[in-house]
């Protein structure tokens, strides 16, 4: 009798062993299951907040608003894909797989989009070292008017003929920037042509009076009128002045008409290309 009872005091201690290892790998996973929701939740409340912090102090530290903008959003989806692989991990998926597969699929989506990511480095460019703003003349891409907008991936500007064009940001950083806007003040380069029996210091005078009536031309930098060429047919002048910004295309426009008027007033002759024809007869 005392041998059996032992013999069943045994199997039951042994019954019992058993059922708390089957229960250990269920409190385990169980486990794992709040600390992986713990992870997710808590984390993904984390960079909620962090987001307005990181723009705003992006923000402060003179950064563009836009390009403030794009790092917090790239930020926000980097961190956000930590801790979702944060939290697989601790449920016991194996994560080496799934970053393998991201960033195998990250590559194929970067090599199909090879353009527009290289527009995208070139408009976080663009908006960080800022070449030109919103309201300036520019020539740039192929294309010169002036900027409505600068996004991420292209440029808008207008032409002089009121037409919108929309410039991909990587055929701006990859050519020359000329902005027209970025000084105050602009020299107009203008170049005229008189006869060879022309008096040249009546000419130069004329001039130098036109400029002088004109309250748009800067004393300083004085202007400058030179003899620039013995050309072909012309003796050419060179007319410098310098004006603001906004005055450059009407004084040139003005100039220009005003110089074919005086000119002709006082018998100066504006030459045009022509050749002499001389004829031998022979003998």
């Amino acid at each position: 009798m005392p041998v059996a009872a032992s013999s069943a005091t045994a199997r039951a201690f042994a019954n019992q062993r058993g059922e708390k290892n089957m229960n250990a790998p269920v409190t385990a996973w169980l486990f794992n299951i709040v600390f992986a929701v713990i992870i997710l939740i808590g984390g993904l409340w984390l960079i909620k907040k962090l987001r307005p912090f990181l723009k705003n102090t992006l923000v402060k530290r003179n950064m563009d608003p836009m390009l403030a903008s794009f790092i917090t959003s790239i930020v926000h989806v980097l961190l956000v894909v930590f801790v979702i692989i944060a939290a697989l991990g601790k449920l016991g998926i194996q994560t080496t797989s799934l970053i393998a597969i991201l960033g195998a699929a990250g590559l194929a989506i970067g090599l199909s989009l090879q353009s527009s990511l290289s527009s995208l480095a070139a408009g976080v460019m663009i908006i960080g070292f800022r070449p030109f703003n919103v309201g300036d003349y520019i020539e740039a891409g192929g294309t010169a008017g002036v900027v409505e907008g600068i996004q991420i991936f292209s440029t808008r500007m207008r032409t002089g003929d009121n037409k919108t064009v929309i410039v991909p940001n990587a055929s701006i950083i990859g050519g020359s920037i000329v902005n027209y806007s970025d000084r105050e003040t602009r020299r107009v380069d203008m170049k005229f042509g008189i006869g060879y029996g022309d008096n040249l210091k009546i000419a130069k005078q004329i001039l130098e009076d036109i400029l002088d009536k004109d309250e748009r031309v800067l004393k300083d930098p004085a202007p400058l009128i030179a003899v620039s060429e013995l050309a072909d047919s012309s003796v050419n002048l060179i007319v410098r002045p310098w004006v603001k910004n906004a005055d450059y295309w009407p004084l040139l426009w003005d100039m220009t008409e005003q110089v074919k008027l005086r000119f002709d007033q006082e018998g100066i002759q504006i030459p045009y290309p022509q050749r002499d024809v001389h004829i031998h007869q022979a003998a």
